[in-house]
């Protein structure tokens, strides 16, 4: 079973209320994660806090429950959830049936359950919406800001810099920049 503290605030939005509440509320760590996709790290860390607002719990079994047109509307309030808010109104539904189904409604379960590293990375990658990069973020999240100690952990963090890093709004605004001079330096390599 792993160890793990919680940090008082993540450094992922500029919103104290939202950096607050990913770190205090698992499930909310979890949505920002889903939605962080095709919209700035910001926009997605940002909606959990509008989704809790919006719909007064960011519980996963009343989200699992809500209605979805009620969970669409939800996302599609101005300022919208995500620029997808159908599709990720879904996802974090899907993702909250299967925190519900899976870890008996308790998010924290699918780090502190983990037997171990690669358990862990298993159970990130059936998470509706955790493609491999997302799942190697939360890892380094986890490990860095949550301390989640467990055998083998080293063997599944990543060594490149992720979220997992960022532990204040300079260090965001410096892994943002490395990212997207990444991704330019990939665009411009010839294709094989």
């Amino acid at each position: 079973m792993a160890t793990a503290t919680k940090p008082d605030r993540l450094h992922f939005t500029g919103n104290d209320d939202a950096d607050a509440l990913i770190a205090r509320e698992p499930f909310a760590l979890l949505v920002g994660f889903a939605l962080d996709q095709q919209v700035p790290v910001q926009t997605a860390f940002t909606g959990p806090l509008k989704i809790k607002q919006r719909l007064g719990t960011l519980d996963p079994r009343a989200i699992a429950s809500t209605d979805p047109a009620t969970l669409e509307a939800a996302f599609r309030e101005k300022p919208a959830v995500h620029r997808f808010p159908g599709t990720m109104a879904q996802r974090v539904q899907d993702l909250a049936r299967t925190i519900v189904d899976e870890f008996n409604g308790e998010a924290e379960r699918v780090w502190t359950a983990a037997s171990d590293g690669q358990e862990l990375k298993m159970r990130l990658a059936t998470l509706p919406g955790f493609g491999d990069m997302k799942v190697r973020a939360m890892l380094g999240v986890l490990s860095k800001r949550f301390g989640v100690q467990l055998e083998g952990m080293d063997d599944v963090v990543p060594k490149h810099p992720t979220l997992g890093d960022v532990d204040s709004a300079q260090a965001l605004a410096d892994y943002q920049a490395k990212k997207r001079a990444h991704k330019a330096e990939m665009r411009a390599k010839p294709k094989a």
